[in-house]
């Protein structure tokens, strides 16, 4: 491949070069003739590229110093028509060895632009990597509650969130509505600046001021926003505690109360078929006893649940002062995990907090024992119904059998005596019926026999304890 200037416009077109591939392959065209086009301006400017029968070909290249050298890379194929269709892609840089040399430097400008070209590039080529994959970025509709109680619908992707909230992508999972199933457990996670709130149905993120609430529509997202306004509109702006707290005090307060409201309309129900069942058994009762039942033991395991939760936060103070510190330049020490403040006085409203804050655990730790102890004792008093039911329907079952073996002892004594009337109704002559008495003394015989052999048989059953 040669670069020369173009021989007819030297002189009046300094900057149009010409420029001549050669092919290694004997069989393709000797050469081929390119026409570069270009300006004489410092800064970036494109250049064209122009073969006979082929439109212009923008090439970006950037002339940093008089001296810059321009490379042509040519790609090769495999087949003729490849080779001559295609195009050459010219780039020039600027060789740090000849700036030396010359004691030429470049164009900070020029160095800007190629920065920022570089910046697009990659931008470009990891958006179309991901569309090439696919990859779709989640985008979530959630309802923002600020500090002081104003409400607004929007729509945020995964990216922001991370952006907004300091949250990694693996702390996003704990709340996405996506991974309802395979995180329904509740949880409180702590992190540094927000606390992730997984409640039943109710997923949120509180930050300092303000609270993102996943899939408001449905139950949990409601109560928690019913019990969350009227405390905000209340305080008029000014908080007791921080709003983070607030949003975690509102987030339990709702769901203890869905619970022991839920307990209050299956207690008695329940009450009334304890009542009810051990003098009325039908299929409905029993039917409702088991749909009871079944709420009972849902009812118990969420009540649980939530227990083991505040349990475990009560037990690991490193979290609860993990809360006390969002928002304040205090920091954890490493192994003590005492509290290091920038301020004395952040350091006392910290402390302050943390005793707040198991207060405020504990309440609800208890409003939860209560709960669950509630639903632990009305599902044990529905398994002693249920275990009650069973023994009195298997004693009715045991006298049925006991009716059915009779009828099979009395069946079994009848068929001796029609096996003894079938003997003498056939057409047989024994003589006997030539006397007046065989008749009566036959029929004397087959009842007297029926009634010894059922006596007797009934008589080993009870001493077997059969019957």
């Amino acid at each position: 491949m040669a670069l020369t200037p173009f021989p007819s416009s030297s002189s009046s077109s300094p900057n149009l070069l010409r420029l001549s591939v050669k092919s290694p392959s004997p069989s393709l065209s000797p050469s081929v003739h390119y026409i570069l086009f270009g300006s004489p301006c410092p800064t970036a400017s494109p250049f064209l590229l122009q073969k006979s029968g082929v439109p212009l070909l923008p090439v970006a290249v950037k002339p940093s110093s008089s001296r810059s050298k321009i490379k042509c890379f040519t790609a090769r194929s495999s087949t003729k028509e490849d080779r001559l269709n295609q195009p050459e892609t010219l780039a020039a840089e600027n060789v740090g060895g000849d700036d030396d040399e010359f004691g030429g430097t470049e164009d900070p400008n020029s160095q800007q632009h190629h920065s920022s070209a570089v910046t697009m590039q990659r931008v470009t080529s990891s958006s179309s990597d991901s569309l090439s994959l696919g990859i779709r970025e989640p985008v979530y509709e959630v309802v923002e509650v600020k500090s002081n109680g104003v409400v607004s619908t929007r729509k945020i992707n995964r990216r922001q969130l991370l952006k907004s909230s300091g949250l990694r992508p693996r702390d996003i999972r704990s709340v996405d509505p996506s991974l309802f199933l395979t995180n329904s457990g509740p949880s409180l996670l702590v992190r540094e600046n927000a606390i992730l709130l997984t409640l039943g149905s109710l997923r949120a993120i509180a930050m300092r001021d303000c609270v993102l609430i996943f899939d408001y529509h449905r139950k949990g997202g409601k109560a928690f926003m019913d019990t969350l306004l009227p405390r905000l509109n209340n305080m008029n702006g000014v908080h007791c505690m921080p709003f983070e707290l607030e949003v975690v005090e509102a987030a339990l307060l709702s769901r203890t109360q869905r619970l022991e409201q839920r307990l209050m309309d299956i207690e008695p129900r329940v009450q009334a078929l304890l009542e009810e069942l051990p003098y009325k058994l039908t299929a409905d009762i029993l039917e409702q006893l088991r749909i009871s039942k079944q709420n009972l033991v849902e009812l118990g395991s969420r009540a649980g649940a939530l227990r083991q939760m505040l349990l475990d936060l009560l037990e690991d103070p490193h979290e609860i002062r993990r809360i006390c510190i969002m928002g304040r330049n205090c920091t954890l020490k490493k192994g003590t995990d005492d509290m290091e403040c920038s301020v004395p006085l952040e350091k006392i409203i910290a402390e302050e907090e943390e005793e707040e804050i198991e207060m405020l655990l504990e309440n609800y730790l208890q409003r939860c024992e209560s709960c669950h102890g509630q639903a632990e004792r009305l599902l044990d008093s529905a398994k002693e119904m249920e275990d009650s039911i069973a023994v009195n329907l298997s004693s009715r079952r045991l006298e049925v059998s006991r009716v059915e073996l009779l009828l099979q002892v009395g069946t079994f004594c009848v068929a001796i005596g029609a096996l003894v009337a079938g003997i003498f109704g056939m057409n047989l002559r024994s003589y006997l019926e030539e006397h007046m008495f065989a008749f009566w003394l036959t029929t004397a015989g087959i009842i007297v026999g029926g009634i010894v052999a059922f006596f007797l048989i009934y008589s080993y059953l009870r001493a077997r304890r059969i019957l």
